[in-house]
């Protein structure tokens, strides 16, 4: 028999708050929906294009319990699981679905979803003047970036493939 992997990791922003609810034996399962941005280079006009995508995404359990505690609409999540095919019938049509199987979720944005708290998820507290000088510090890191030379050719960062 042919063994298969069904493993996924992704990584993008709530596109709505999680859903929590409970089946009737009391398990509890909450529902969300990742977006994962990409860009690529379209091979016609060489242009490079901006695409989301939209995952759907089911956590069980008590980590069912703490995403939807902790997780709101707009904040990043890594998320990893396994893919799952659900099958119904809706007005009498037949339906399908493909999503992710959540087996742990790590919660990657402050509360306000900016920088990482470092911590385990849990809210952090926050005021304005924490975020203005997280905000003021990172331009002046960007504002330090120097891209150098290598070669003859300058290097052009959108033909860069990661």
């Amino acid at each position: 028999m042919a063994r298969s992997f069904n493993q996924v990791t992704l990584m993008g922003n709530l596109t709505r708050d999680p859903e929590l609810r409970s089946t009737p034996n009391g398990q509890s399962v909450c529902s969300f929906s990742l977006a994962l941005n990409r860009s690529y280079k379209n091979s016609t006009s060489g242009e490079w294009v901006e695409a989301t995508d939209y995952v759907d995404v089911v956590a069980w359990g008590p980590l069912g319990e703490r995403v939807a505690q902790y997780l709101t609409k707009g904040r990043p999540a890594l998320v990893s699981g396994r893919l799952q095919s659900r099958n119904w019938e809706q007005e009498g049509q037949k339906r399908s679905k493909v999503e992710v199987v959540a087996n742990d979720v790590t919660f990657l944005g402050g509360p306000g979803g900016g920088a990482p708290s470092g911590d385990s998820g849990a809210p952090a507290a926050s005021s304005s003047t924490k975020d203005d000088t997280k905000k003021a510090s990172k331009k002046a890191k960007d504002e330090e970036v120097v891209i150098e030379d290598i070669g003859d050719e300058p290097i052009n960062l959108d033909d860069i493939p990661f």
